[in-house]
Parts: C-alpha cells; sequence; structure tokens
C-alpha cells in the first residue's frame, strides 16, 4: 500500500489527455512515472510532483465529469460492501486493474465520485 501520507490521491480527466500530458509536464513540473492503457483503450497515467506527491490522470470516460477522489484502503472488498450497505451508488464493481490496484468506484448521495482500491502488487 502507498505510504499513510499518500493514501489519497485526485483522478483528473481530461477529454485530451495527451494535451493535458505535456502542459502538466511543462507548467507545473509534473513527472510521468507510469503510463497503462485500460480495457476501453483508455489512457491512465501517474504523475509525480516536485515534492513527490502522486496525482492520476487519465481520458474522460464520462462527460461533464473532471475529477474524482482515489482513496487507498487496507481491503477493498470490505470497504464496498459497507458503502454499498450505506447506500452508495457503485458505478463500477470490484476488479482487478491492470497497474496492480483491486478497486470499485461509487457517487455519494449527492453526486461526488469517488473510487477506493487496495494494492494487489
Amino acid at each position: 500500500m502507498p505510504p499513510v501520507s499518500q493514501t489519497v490521491w485526485p483522478y483528473l480527466f481530461y477529454a485530451d489527455v495527451e494535451a493535458a500530458t505535456e502542459f502538466l509536464q511543462r507548467a507545473f513540473g509534473f513527472r510521468e512515472v507510469d503510463r497503462q492503457v485500460g480495457a476501453a483503450g483508455r489512457i491512465h497515467l501517474e504523475f509525480e510532483t516536485e515534492s513527490g506527491g502522486r496525482i492520476y490522470a487519465g481520458q474522460s470516460a464520462s462527460e461533464g465529469r473532471s475529477a474524482m477522489v482515489v482513496v487507498f484502503v487496507p481491503d477493498v472488498d470490505a470497504h464496498h460492501d459497507r458503502a454499498k450497505a450505506e447506500g452508495a451508488e457503485i458505478f463500477e464493481e470490484l476488479f482487478d486493474t491492470p497497474f496492480g490496484h483491486r478497486r470499485y468506484s461509487c457517487a455519494d448521495p449527492q453526486g461526488q465520485w469517488w473510487s477506493f482500491a487496495t494494492p494487489t502488487t
């Protein structure tokens, strides 16, 4: 699991992820540390900030959304069950990603998007 200080990461959605990558690196000094292509062909990126923080970015999966919060938890399966029982709207069921996480995604009652994950590698 990532260090405790890095267990919450923003995930930014972009229509043109390549242009965003160029800008984030030039303007903000972010360094691309990982790039994966998901099953749907969407690009998933991980950046490191100059101070060592992490930010995810990727191609927009849904119009009108620009960000989601990714939270790493010790047991994502148990977390999923609790969130679902409390009424979270699960829009992406539990699955293992190609980049080493088991995760699910949901919306809270006021429409904010969340993704919860446990590293598998």
